[in-house]
């Protein structure tokens, strides 16, 4: 989530500026914090943090501290300010290989068929095709210790361990 901030009058501001597009009263939720906005271009959705109810007379800037994640909040702020533009995003630069986003997305569904009450077999069936697992075979069958790693891994990702989702692991690691 980006945060953006009014710009101070006494900031020098680099023309042409980029202003926020009008919202909808469904894109824009108050909370204690401030105003969370979910902004749709295109087939993207952006979501944007503000200290105050944006006015679209108003020019933004990006505040992004200088922590661990800086490198992640400056990428979502180029891939908002070229939306704003009418710019292609770019490529998605979150480090996930395709092998490693179609392993989460099989981990979240099968997170998601464990929480309603189905049994690994039934998980399994789903994702993987009942043709590929024989009812003498179940107990044996790769699939079945593939259903339960992928439920573990989902509930661990569920217990906080999707924030290694935003960090993917450094070069010197």
């Amino acid at each position: 989530m980006l945060a953006l901030t009014e710009l101070d009058k006494r900031m020098p501001v680099v023309t042409p500026t980029v202003k926020l597009p009008s919202f909808a009263p469904e894109q824009l939720r108050l909370a204690p914090d401030g105003w969370h906005v979910v902004v749709r271009i295109g087939a993207n959705e952006h979501r944007v943090w503000l200290q105050r109810k944006p006015l679209t007379t108003v020019s933004y800037a990006v505040l992004l501290p200088y922590d661990q994640d800086f490198k992640a909040r400056n990428e979502a702020a180029n891939r908002l300010w070229r939306a704003l533009r009418a710019r292609p995003p770019g490529p998605a630069s979150d480090g996930l290989s395709e092998q490693r986003r179609t392993r989460l997305v099989l981990t979240l569904r099968a997170l998601d068929g464990w929480q309603q009450g189905n049994s690994y077999r039934a998980i399994a069936e789903v994702l993987f095709g009942a043709a590929r697992i024989s009812a003498r075979s179940w107990k044996t069958h790769d699939v079945r210790s593939r259903t339960i790693r992928l439920v573990k891994n989902g509930l661990k990702l569920m217990r906080g361990g999707y924030h290694q989702l935003l960090r993917p692991p450094r070069k010197d690691e």
